[in-house]
């Protein structure tokens, strides 16, 4: 018998799962008001109405409305059907999700979508905690997802995602102040091709020389970055980045 899943929230994410869970073989019942259709999804009125029947709501709307959803769309589910959360969240928020579904006999899952879904659908790497975690792998890898279990509490999940987001999105965000600073000065590509050659020869070393670095000469580097975001102020670029370096590394010096 074809599973049937309701996906709640289908954006560019939610769309392109439900699509391939539809390829994949799965019955799945969609709701989303400002979505009216996508192709080979039972479209539906309401979050209760997607959940009814279903033995898997998949939640990707977005953080903000995860609570209400869930609210509203716990009416619906038959006993026994497992709630999984993958909104980008805080763990925080996914607590406080799998408390208001376990008040109501809900099996929980907090699923962290830990790389771009569009390209990949569902097989994009995913990381599931909570009670339901063992029956979102168990629904949705047959079909050809790609769902890794971590033992423990919901919440852990969105732990690691935000965890490896502090790293990879102020990575980003530096690399983009950066760049924008350099286009100022007329270096851009000078200086695009330090950033290629730092990134394509880091290794398990570089962390260390990261972390021992910024503690060891967190003085002088304290002076520098004042001077770098002094020098974006001089270029007319937002010194956000820069200035967050320099308030770190004051922090850092005076420990």
């Amino acid at each position: 018998m074809n599973a049937t899943i309701a996906v709640l929230g289908l954006g560019e994410a939610g769309s392109a799962l439900a699509r391939d869970l539809v390829t994949a073989g799965a019955v799945v019942r969609g709701y989303d008001p400002a979505v009216p259709r996508v192709e080979g999804v039972v479209a539906t009125g309401s979050e209760a109405e997607a959940a009814d029947g279903a033995e898997l709501v998949l939640s990707v709307n977005s953080a903000s409305a995860a609570v209400d959803a869930l609210e509203a769309g716990r009416t619906g589910l038959r006993e026994g059907a497992a709630w999984a959360d993958l909104n980008t969240a805080s763990p925080g928020t996914k607590r406080t999700l799998a408390g208001i579904a376990a008040e109501h006999g809900v099996p929980f899952a907090d699923v962290a979508i830990m790389a771009p879904v569009p390209g990949r659908g569902l097989r994009v790497p995913m990381l599931v905690t909570g009670i339901a975690a063992e029956t979102v792998a168990g629904t949705l890898n047959p079909l050809g997802a790609a769902v890794e279990v971590m033992s423990g509490d919901a919440g852990l999940a969105a732990e690691r995602k935000l965890l490896r987001s502090v790293f990879f999105k102020g990575m980003s965000a530096a690399v983009v102040e950066a760049l924008q600073a350099a286009r100022a000065a007329g270096c851009e590509d000078w200086l695009r091709k330090i950033i290629v050659d730092e990134l394509t020869a880091a290794g398990a070393a570089t962390v260390d020389r990261l972390v021992d670095g910024s503690y060891r000469h967190a003085v002088r580097r304290t002076t520098e970055m004042a001077a770098a975001a002094e020098m974006l102020g001089e270029l007319d670029v937002r010194a956000d980045i820069a200035a967050a370096a320099r308030d770190q590394l004051a922090t850092l010096r005076d420990c």
